[in-house]
């Protein structure tokens, strides 16, 4: 019952957000009773860290030898679900215990930095590369005349990006 509760919650919270996802509808796509739902998780915001969680436990399960990429469905729903969590109010910094795509994109980039503050920051400049053109992408193409630009061109020029950043370079 947990496992499904958190996987439709997931899945409902990277279509619309949280705040426009109700107990009840979530309840529903897993198939449970909403109130079971309720005494298990307790209030939205609970629900909501259950589910970071979740999310960050997948993410960590995977293998540790197989490099993260962007086209991985679990991470690409990781980051729809916190960025919806980041627009809709919620404090996912504080909400999430652990943060495994960071821990791991760490992992990769500290042997091409001088110390861990600049790995840090290039790992900061990825997410926020990442989680601009999930937010952003319909804007960013608009606005800088990439509207025809397929993903199948877009999306691996992104990755290059985010991988020179990655290495320092």
């Amino acid at each position: 019952m947990v496992s499904a509760v958190l996987d439709s919650a997931a899945q409902l919270f990277a279509e619309r957000g949280p705040a426009a996802t109700s107990i009840r509808d979530i309840a529903e796509r897993a198939g449970v009773n909403h109130g079971l739902v309720f005494r298990h998780f307790g209030a939205k915001d609970s629900l909501v860290a259950a589910v970071l969680n979740h999310l960050g436990a997948e993410t960590a399960a995977l293998d540790a030898n197989d490099p993260l990429t962007a086209n991985d469905p679990r991470w690409q729903r990781h980051w729809q679900v916190l960025a919806r969590c980041i627009l809709d109010g919620f404090d996912v910094g504080s909400l999430q215990d652990r943060f495994p795509i960071m821990e791991r994109l760490l992992d990769q980039s500290r042997h091409h930095h001088p110390d861990d503050r600049a790995a840090a920051i290039a790992v900061a400049n990825v997410a926020a590369l990442e989680l601009g053109w999930r937010l952003f992408g319909s804007f960013l193409r608009g606005a800088t005349g990439l509207a025809d630009v397929p993903d199948s061109e877009l999306r691996p020029r992104i990755d290059r990006e985010a991988v020179r950043m990655l290495r320092g370079q």
